[in-house]
């Protein structure tokens, strides 16, 4: 895994209007639902701005599975802008997406409802993690047949120890 420095953040990010390269979202997902536990994969945004991160890994969980249709978060880890919708795919031929903020869930676990029905629950890996740190707790949390839930798997992510 490669890991970058944070980068700036423009406007049109801000406002959700461009995504992260595929190549640049940390991101790690159960190959398959076939061993559906508590978490569905891991995810390690590179800033907490929520309008810069999101576009991105909706985009990534639409390749996946379905179209995502609304993010739940805690309102932990986050900064303080909380949108209630971010813009996906650009301005042209892009959506909007509904993210509702949660203090009742766990910190660090990201709820992905897709127009199915259906749900992907990630952990979500704190910014200051280190890489190596970063990486287990992804693979750990995509493992098929995991059964640890976020909070136990962020127990073990130390910020920047690794």
């Amino acid at each position: 895994m490669t890991v970058t420095t944070p980068r700036e953040v423009s406007d049109d990010q801000r406002a959700g209007l461009s995504e992260v390269p595929p190549a640049e979202l940390r991101l790690r997902l159960q190959p398959d639902r076939s061993g559906r536990g508590p978490l569905d994969g891991g995810w390690w945004p590179r800033s907490a701005d929520p309008a810069a991160e999101l576009p991105g890994l909706i985009l990534a969980l639409d390749k996946q599975h379905d179209r995502v249709a609304r993010v739940m978060l805690g309102t932990a880890d986050w900064d303080a802008s909380r949108p209630s919708r971010v813009r996906v795919g650009g301005p042209a031929g892009g959506r909007v997406v509904r993210v509702g903020w949660f203090a009742s869930m766990p910190a660090g676990l990201l709820t992905a409802i897709f127009a199915s029905g259906q749900r992907t629950d990630l952990v979500t890996i704190p910014l200051l993690a280190g890489e190596q740190d970063a990486a287990a707790a992804m693979e750990q949390a995509a493992k098929a047949g995991n059964l640890d839930q976020a909070p136990a798997i962020l127990a073990a992510v130390g910020p920047g120890s690794s």
